[in-house]
């Protein structure tokens, strides 16, 4: 039978990332390219009583729930986000599955076909899969290790009047970069003179490897205006707790809250009712920030145990901006290497990463790849690398026989 699937599904693209985990499969394959949190620090024992605790109402627990999320946990979030200067009510959070449901649901109530949206060069590569889906064109802003050039961020704002930027401020997917607070007011000040909204994505921000250095959001610098509602904020609990309480949650201006409980009606009623009385639960009686420091440092250890590794091996051309914090490893391989040839030889040799050019809107960034260090164990890293290595050896050798 023909299927005739609608045009919007002409615009879905495959996430690369879900499709190396698929090419990894069953093999001995150590991989480097997954955005994976360490499992052996979830906090197994605590997710444990919390559903526990939250099974003790009965089943109420089980039940239907509002759209908007769980009230007692928004309650809780709000709390937490005062204690970054984000001054937000309950009725301005909306609770979703996962950030990247955030995205979706941004997307669903501001997109429409041929809308701009301005973007990092690069970006996170599911994101673009979401704006991509709706038909809109994202166009990459110039940027470097502080963040947004804001030349040419107005220069673009006033050519294109995009519906929206979209930015990862905080150890950012890919590049692991902080904004400076000189790039941080500058865009929030572009932004508010042009009337265009920012959509700030802050999933790592709590994994910083300096528990003294402060980061403040986008969103929290917007208030200083006294006025805000010029940024929509999601982070998620994927990074912090685990990834597979699938809760994330998205804030803004009231009435951008209500459209968006509105779509996500439409898309799934209300994300899962027991996880957020779970995490209500959680944040109850667990240390949440003593978690994150912990595991902040593990992943800190991890990084520079991988940097360390690669120093070692003096590969001509190779470079990187230190990460001061997050999941990943941004790195510059010389001019000539292309990345997703090297990611065959990878394979082959049993270990995998994520080239570059998917976390771009031109496909450029061929010769970058992006390397994760939180999920692989350190004992395997050694090994990690030495496959690398004879990737790296591999690819040259086809080169120079071609």
């Amino acid at each position: 039978m023909t299927h005739h699937f609608s045009t919007m599904t002409q615009h879905l693209g495959s996430s690369a990332v879900r499709d190396i985990l698929k090419l990894t499969q069953g093999k001995d394959i150590l991989s480097l390219a997954g955005g994976l949190p360490a499992d052996a620090f979830f906090p197994v024992d605590a997710v444990r009583e919390a559903y526990e605790r939250a099974l003790q109402g009965g089943g109420t627990a089980l039940q239907y729930g509002l759209t908007e999320g769980f009230l007692p946990l928004r309650e809780r979030i709000s709390e937490q986000m005062a204690a970054d200067v984000c001054r937000v009510h309950p009725d301005e959070i909306l609770m979703t599955t996962g950030s990247q449901q955030s995205i979706d649901l941004i997307s669903r109530i501001f997109l429409d076909p041929e809308d701009v949206i301005l973007v990092e060069a690069p970006t996170y590569l599911a994101a673009l899969q979401v704006f991509q889906s709706y038909r809109a064109i994202p166009i990459s802003v110039e940027t470097d290790e502080h963040g947004m050039l804001p030349d040419d961020l107005e220069a673009k704002l006033i050519r294109h009047r995009p519906k929206f930027i979209y930015v990862i401020p905080t150890f950012s997917n890919p590049g692991g970069n902080v904004w400076s607070l000189e790039r941080r007011e500058a865009v929030v000040e572009l932004c508010r003179k042009h009337g265009v909204l920012i959509f700030e994505d802050d999933p790592y921000g709590k994994l910083k490897f300096n528990a003294d250095l402060n980061f403040p959001s986008l969103y929290s610098m917007d208030q200083q205006y006294g006025e805000g509602g010029n940024v929509i904020y999601t982070s998620t609990f994927s990074k912090t707790v685990a990834p597979g309480v699938r809760t994330g949650w998205v804030m803004a201006e009231a009435s951008i809250i209500r459209t968006a409980a509105k779509a996500k009606q439409a898309a799934d009623l209300h994300s899962s009712i027991i996880d957020q009385r779970a995490l209500h639960e959680l944040l109850g009686f667990f240390d949440l920030q003593d978690h994150i420091r912990t595991v902040s440092t593990e992943y800190h250890t991890r990084m520079v145990k991988m940097t360390s590794l690669i120093k070692a091996r003096q590969w001509e051309g190779v470079s990187w901006i230190e990460p001061q914090g997050g999941m990943f490893l941004w790195v510059q391989l010389p001019k000539h290497v292309k990345a997703d040839l090297l990611l065959q030889h990878a394979v082959r040799e049993g270990v995998a990463f994520v080239p570059g050019q998917v976390f771009y809107t031109d496909g450029s960034g061929f010769n970058r790849m992006r390397l994760n260090f939180t999920h692989t164990d350190p004992h395997l890293l050694p090994e990690a690398i030495e496959r690398m290595e004879r990737a790296f050896s591999s690819y040259a050798a086809e080169v120079v026989s071609i």
